[in-house]
């Protein structure tokens, strides 16, 4: 059995090699905000505006540090299901609107299947690659 070639390209983003995209890959970025209204605005938010295909909320507490203290709050998560091409906009629309001055933003890349790649990119609104 030969293995596949895998070809490493130059991210915009990051500036450095990457794996290229498939049509069959999409991104979830995982944020949290501290109020259910705060989590509905954003989700809202990003749907409306085709940032995003589905958006996921979750009730959860956080235990962390902050400026030298220990903390556990009660928050809120959004997990939003989009395409990596969505990732730019993505970030510069939750830094306006995110309430957190420094807000978790973590993403990765996911493996779909087709079908639920193809719906989160006709609901986004982007090509196929």
């Amino acid at each position: 059995m030969v293995s596949p070639v895998v070809v490493l390209e130059e991210c915009p983003i990051l500036g450095a090699l990457a794996m290229p995209w498939h049509d069959t890959d999409i991104l979830a970025l995982t944020t949290t905000v501290g109020t259910e209204d705060d989590a509905r605005r954003l989700a809202r938010a990003l749907l409306e505006r085709r940032l995003a295909a589905c958006v996921q909320l979750d009730r959860l507490e956080s235990h962390y540090r902050w400026e030298g203290s220990a903390c556990a709050e009660a928050e809120w998560r959004l997990t939003v299901k989009t395409l990596p091409e969505r990732l730019d906009p993505l970030r510069t629309f939750l830094g306006a609107e995110h309430p957190y001055r420094l807000p978790q933003l973590v993403w990765q890349r996911l493996d779909a299947s087709p079908e639920y790649a193809a719906w989160v990119r006709a609901e986004v609104g982007a090509s196929a690659p």
